[in-house]
């Protein structure tokens, strides 16, 4: 079986960084992404708002350096859940859980020149090229990864 999804978009608000009771880290965001071929009455395109979450090192990059109207590239996997809310009502739930978040550009370039340049994560490495500190790299084997 398959279940991959690969997306970009702009995000919808600046994220908020949540702690789970044991500490992880995890972060729910909307991302806005255009459809390809279609367009409103006001010309123009209409757009999907896919509900998202990052968990542990892709959350807390994501509370540093993303904020609202950023490109992000996403890639993850569609999962489905169920809860029950306070009035008892099921609420069901599809969202994309993001192995890995890059930023693309920043919401306005000439306005807020991105200054990380090209931040990657993914679930084995964090790498910062170019960042205002210099160049770092941080190379985080899988074995120090508490999942």
């Amino acid at each position: 079986m398959i279940n991959r999804v690969v997306l970009v978009g702009r995000i919808t608000r600046d994220p908020e960084l949540r702690k789970t009771n044991t500490g992880i880290s995890v972060i729910s965001f909307t991302l806005a992404v255009n459809r390809r071929f279609s367009s409103n009455q006001e010309g123009g395109q209409d757009a999907d708002f896919i509900n998202c979450q990052a968990w542990r090192q892709s959350a807390d990059f994501m509370a540093n350096y993303v904020k609202q109207g950023a490109l992000l590239g996403v890639e993850g996997r569609i999962q489905t859940r169920n809860y029950k809310d306070r009035s008892d009502r099921t609420v069901y739930v599809t969202e994309v859980v993001c192995d890995s978040v890059q930023i693309l550009a920043q919401k306005r370039a000439e306005e807020t020149p991105n200054t990380y340049g090209q931040v990657n994560y993914n679930q084995s490495e964090y790498t910062n090229v170019e960042s205002e500190f210099g160049s770092d790299t941080v190379d985080i084997s899988s074995d120090d990864l508490p999942f």
